[in-house]
């Protein structure tokens, strides 16, 4: 039992699951744009997500502690590692078009976490709400924009509106995230739950959730994808209004986490149905 816990731990803390979500949100985007599968691209970004997002998480941290790092830092670090030599090998499998577009999006991670603000000392997470945006920008960026240029498509009002409608989802996504990390975030940090109280944060979440749904009927008209994204809809509703700053260790990081992965197999089902 404690192995099968320090795995799953492992699992949430490398951001294999956090990468699954992006890949999700990239199986989203194929069904909604009418996209071939295209495995290269969308390796390229789950493993890009893990090698990202392990960089900013744990970088500042491997730099304070050297040789004296806890065993599962030094795992993650290793695991990072053979995810970045992943990242590298489908580099070379996507166009050099594709890499040309994502480099925007790769730029915005790099300085979410390397200070160059203010004499070097601050980098984009600590400048007040731009987080959320940076985080929600990047993913919109190449689970729904990437996938289309690397197919050769044009962009239509369609494919904007559902870039919209992703930014949005994926902020409300973090929201409950701020929540949680209320108490432990910096002063000068001043996220949405900080500066507006955690009762408007909600009441903020659900209005982009409301315009989130406007804009799903907006972009389609099947029946087949609004069936599932209500559900969806609906459970991130829930586990919105349900967040607290003392919520259960895994309640954002794993079950707010999975709701794009479930968003993603309940298409699946219906399309398959």
């Amino acid at each position: 039992m404690r192995f099968l816990k320090l795995m799953f731990d492992f699992y949430i803390n490398a951001s294999i699951h956090v990468a699954f979500s992006v890949y999700a949100f990239l199986r989203i985007t194929e069904i909604y744009l009418e996209l071939p599968y295209n495995g290269n691209l969308n390796y390229f970004i789950f493993f890009g997500t893990i090698t990202g997002y392990n960089f900013v998480k744990y970088a500042g941290m491997a730099k304070l502690h050297h040789r004296s790092l806890t065993k599962g830092l030094k795992n993650i670090q290793i695991f990072s590692f053979f995810c970045f030599l992943a990242l590298c090998y489908f580099v070379v499998q996507i166009s050099v078009e594709t890499l040309y577009y994502t480099i925007p999006f790769c730029l915005l991670t790099v300085l979410y976490a390397v200070p160059f603000l203010s004499g070097f000392d601050k980098n984009l997470r600590e400048v007040s709400y731009l987080k959320i945006i940076v985080v929600a920008l990047v993913w919109a960026g190449f689970t729904v924009l990437i996938p289309l240029i690397a197919v050769g498509k044009e962009i239509t009002l369609n494919v904007m509106l559902l870039m919209l409608q992703r930014f949005l989802i994926v902020v409300i996504l973090i929201l409950p995230f701020d929540i949680r990390d209320i108490m432990y975030d910096a002063i000068s940090l001043q996220t949405i739950p900080k500066k507006i109280g955690i009762e408007k944060t909600k009441k903020l979440g659900l209005m982009l959730l409301v315009f989130s749904l406007v804009l799903e009927y907006l972009i389609s008209s099947v029946s087949m994808v609004k069936t599932p994204f209500m559900i969806f809809f609906f459970l991130l509703i829930i586990f919105l209004m349900r967040a607290r700053t003392a919520q259960s260790k895994y309640y954002s990081s794993f079950f707010v986490e999975s709701l794009p992965i479930v968003w993603w197999l309940l298409l699946l089902g219906f399309h398959n149905f």
